[in-house]
């Protein structure tokens, strides 16, 4: 019988080698054969930070559904986002390949259908394979990618009556509305229609907000968070002077109308979330579907004087991941190994027993989600490659970097110099930089040795 990694294998395999006789036989005699494989829905938004949930850091912020989801299944609390720019991450996810090795290294490039993807490996199980949302990978069409259905949505960051989908062979539609609770409208209508099919099903469903534009949340949601009632994060100095026209422009797009408006849109997409999880118990599936709620990226939110991401800093780098599975993910863990966006990809096939493809780098951290021995890295990889494609092009003030981050240090090095080095466990908010003390020297050249490791391992040419 043929195994392949994750101890899977394709359908076809499957059939040729190990019951097709049966299970036909079964099927002839009008016998119900138990389906085995769960459906798989993945839902992400976008620059959502984990640190503004309930059950992390910020009581104050509404976030019931995410809080119930990680109460019911486990949540990660280092996932970290090896390059929190949303295509790279995408890319990542769809390929579990590093940037250099499927070529998008910022945003706005076109991912090459030809690498293998997560949809392919669903679909080549057995799977149907559908997406929703926000797409950020080229075009307006997934099924390329392996997706049987796709709605492809674009001009999603102003969030009321301005983005449009892509049906099939049919012109874009540009519907009224909060464009994250019309694309739940569209999942929710997809779900019905498969719960009624024996075939499984993997659902990625990607919701724009809180990305900016961060004061159009809805207004009910804003009036969840009046003036004051949020606290800033230490690191965030809001008696500072801004020192240039830049530093000044910075801090003006993230003081509070945007700092409200941005956990306002959180708590709206925790409601996006509610509906589906009602949906999937109303249609009797959620005991074998495999709920998983994630994010591309973080936001600065003025931490360190910055905003939006492309940084190392905790708050770019740390999302959130949740994931519930009835029967197979015993409920209520916390799990603290490090497990980054170019792992999410084998542990969801191995979560559903599908096949990882060749070629995919990443680990499979399935086990640690079923309550078993999971990887343990001791690193995860950190990078800003190109700042090309970002608004503002090359004068948009996050540095091109590349480093690391441990269970307790991140180290980031620009090209040619090293730039930072911050110890998480004594200074959680990463204010006393390191990186040129002399009693660190030894670990800075610890960490220098760890991240040439990786550059290695990621084929990247960054000169350190």
């Amino acid at each position: 019988m043929t195994v392949k990694r994750g101890g899977c294998m394709t359908r076809r395999e499957f059939m040729a080698e190990a019951g097709a006789a049966v299970l036909a036989g079964a099927y002839a005699r009008g016998e119900t054969v138990e389906r085995r494989k769960p459906n798989l829905i993945y839902l992400f938004s976008d620059e959502h930070r984990y640190q503004s949930m309930s059950f992390t850091e910020m009581p104050e912020v509404k976030t019931l559904h995410m809080a119930a989801l990680a109460e019911q299944g486990v949540s990660f609390t280092h996932c970290i986002s090896n390059y929190p720019v949303c295509s790279p991450h995408r890319a990542m996810l769809m390929t579990g390949r590093w940037p250099y090795q499927q070529g998008v290294i910022d945003n706005d490039i076109t991912l090459d259908a030809g690498h293998p993807t997560l949809a392919k490996a669903f679909k080549e199980a057995g799977y149907h394979t559908a997406y929703v949302g926000k797409w950020h990978l080229g075009g307006t069409r997934a099924e390329s990618y392996g997706f049987d259905f796709s709605l492809i949505w674009t001009g999603t960051n102003t969030h009321w009556d301005a983005s449009e989908y892509h049906p099939k062979d049919a012109p874009p539609v540009r519907p009224k509305g909060y464009n994250a609770t019309l694309m739940t409208d569209q999942t929710i209508e997809y779900v019905r229609k498969r719960a009624v099919d024996p075939t499984p099903f993997l659902l990625m469903v990607s919701w724009n907000p809180p990305h900016s534009s961060f004061t159009d949340p809805p207004k009910s949601k804003r009036a969840l968070y009046p003036e004051g009632s949020l606290p800033w994060r230490p690191n965030v100095d809001l008696g500072k002077v801004a020192q240039s026209e830049l530093a000044k422009q910075i801090w003006d797009q993230n003081s509070w109308p945007y700092y409200q408006g941005y956990h306002a849109h959180v708590s709206a997409i925790d409601d996006e979330l509610g509906r589906l999880m009602a949906a999937l118990d109303e249609l009797g599936i959620a005991e074998n579907t495999i709920l998983v709620y994630s994010s591309d990226h973080g936001s600065m939110l003025g931490s360190h004087g910055l905003g939006s991401k492309r940084q190392p800093y905790e708050e770019s780098i740390r999302v959130p991941f949740l994931a519930r599975a009835p029967g197979l993910i015993p409920a209520g863990r916390r799990l603290d190994p490090l497990f980054g966006t170019i792992d999410i990809m084998p542990t969801l096939c191995g979560l559903a027993g599908v096949c990882i493809p060749e070629g995919c780098v990443g680990l499979d951290f399935a086990p640690a989600l079923r309550g078993e021995r999971g990887p343990e890295p001791e690193s995860q990889f950190l990078m800003h490659i190109s700042k090309k494609n970002a608004s503002q092009g090359e004068n948009h003030p996050a540095p091109i970097f590349r480093g690391i981050r441990t269970k307790r240090y991140t180290y980031a090095a620009y090209p040619g110099q090293p730039w930072c080095l911050f110890d998480n466990q004594e200074d959680p908010y990463q204010q006393k930089n390191l990186v040129d003390d002399p009693a660190h020297a030894p670990l800075r050249k610890e960490l220098e040795t760890t991240l040439r490791d990786w550059l290695q391992k990621a084929d990247d040419p960054f000169q350190m």
